[in-house]
């Protein structure tokens, strides 16, 4: 697969395409939605609660920490996760905007 030339396009555009590469995954969605729901777990939590191999697991956190959505902090010889409230509020302003710039009238596409 080639390059994407991010350059051709803002950074606005860029942001919300690697916020949306981020999340991309139901298993990302899975911990995110487990996360909000438990305000914060231990990765064995997920685990077994996700059905997943540690190493998937661990690199789907991996993924979510490097984005910034999830934080993680080292509790003994464990990781205990949650959600970082301010990235959550901008990932959440930026969908929202997005979302809300285009206005769909009920009419036939093609």
């Amino acid at each position: 697969m080639g390059l994407t030339k991010s350059d051709l396009f803002t950074k606005e555009q860029n942001d919300l395409a690697n916020m949306a590469k981020a999340i991309a995954h139901p298993a990302r969605i899975a911990i995110l939605q487990y996360l909000v729901k438990k305000n914060a777990c231990v990765t064995g939590d997920l685990v077994e609660e996700l059905g997943l191999a540690q190493a998937t697991t661990s690199q789907h956190l991996k993924e979510l920490k490097n984005a910034g959505i999830i934080q993680g902090t080292v509790e003994g010889a464990s990781v205990c996760y949650c959600i970082d409230p301010k990235v959550w509020k901008q990932y959440k302003n930026v969908f929202h905007t997005f979302f809300g710039e285009v206005k769909i009238e009920d009419s036939s596409c093609c």
